[in-house]
């Protein structure tokens, strides 16, 4: 059984242009069904608005679902409330993208961890210092540090930090919400290989969210590539990243700096803007802005099936098969 099962999932918000006009939707995210085993990074990659963060959020009931079902361990936490989610919030926890809005300025590290602990488990003061230190030892930080305030750390210190809150009450699953693009790029790095040293010790699955696919890439083995509230197209890293069957897809890939010369690749510009998920288009979602578009795409929604069959490589797109040809460097 997988660790982290989402079926179907919905986030629409509500909203209304006046008192007697008729409620339309935001659709946030709008059908989403996935899996994620223990121990496993699954990336999740899309424009800026697309609805990313909103799932993650949503998965760790930061946002209220608008229907559809997440279990966590076999157990579905869309249907508990109060005291009961407190309780099983020690299972799941996230990483924020912002390092110096997520911690409280008037709480020294030490402050910040303790109160995780306070709630989440039946540690003494005792063994709460000592796991409070062994937590900073994990993350690079040290003992003599516990006791500073967020403004005398880093911006990666910070996010090293938010690392360890998270990793305070020994989770399952944590979801990290871009947590590396407020950071300097030898930063980034910094912690994308302390993620993957964490996840080897303690076996935790990440949901890891970002909108550069390089950075997915690196730290995935699976990637999902979401557009306007949607699944589009989903794999094994080396499936998405070297063998693409969605245009969307491809055209993020385009983006990506290649030092080789032989690899480069011809950027695809994609015209136009992002829909408004209030107002989504008629059949394919991207086909507003697809080269491959065709009359089937304006009228269809394609469903996200198998590129073959039995396969793992999933994609959402009529035309999976041409997708290839897009871009090739003359």
């Amino acid at each position: 059984m997988a660790l982290l099962e989402v079926e179907n999932l919905k986030v629409w918000y509500p909203v209304k242009d006046g008192w007697f006009s008729p409620t339309r939707h935001v659709r946030a995210v709008d059908g989403v069904s996935f899996q994620l085993e223990s121990g496993e990074t699954l990336g999740l990659v899309g424009e800026s608005g697309c609805g990313k963060s909103t799932l993650g959020r949503t998965i760790i009931r930061l946002e209220k679902h608008s229907g559809g079902k997440v279990s966590i361990g076999g157990r579905d936490i869309t249907s508990i409330s109060g005291s009961e989610l407190r309780k099983a919030r020690s299972g799941f926890q996230m990483i924020f993208q912002d390092p110096y809005g997520s911690l409280n300025p008037r709480m020294t590290v030490f402050s910040a961890l303790d109160e995780v602990l306070s709630i989440h488990s039946k540690l003494d003061s005792s063994a709460r210092t000592e796991r409070i230190v062994g937590l900073l030892e994990m993350v690079g930080l040290n003992a003599e540090q516990m006791h500073r305030y967020p403004h005398q750390f880093s911006g990666g210190q910070r996010q090293r930090v938010g690392i360890a809150r998270a990793l305070a009450v020994g989770p399952g699953l944590i979801v990290a919400d871009e947590p590396v693009s407020a950071l300097d790029v030898s930063v980034q790095a910094q912690i994308i290989n302390l993620l993957i040293e964490i996840q080897k010790k303690t076996n935790v699955a990440f949901l890891f969210i970002a909108h550069d696919l390089a950075v997915v890439e690196h730290i995935s083995r699976r990637i999902m590539v979401m557009y306007l509230g949607k699944i589009v197209e989903s794999g094994l890293s080396p499936e998405i990243t070297g063998n693409t069957r969605h245009p969307y897809t491809k055209a993020l890939l385009s983006a990506v700096p290649v030092i080789d010369p032989v690899s480069r690749r011809s950027r695809i510009i994609l015209p136009g803007d992002v829909p408004s998920p209030m107002n989504p288009p008629s059949g394919c979602p991207f086909h507003p802005r697809c080269p491959l578009a065709r009359e089937k795409c304006r009228n269809e929604a394609p469903k996200l099936l198998a590129v073959k069959d039995g396969d793992t490589h999933l994609s959402a797109c009529f035309f999976h098969g041409e997708v290839m040809k897009m871009g090739r460097a003359e």
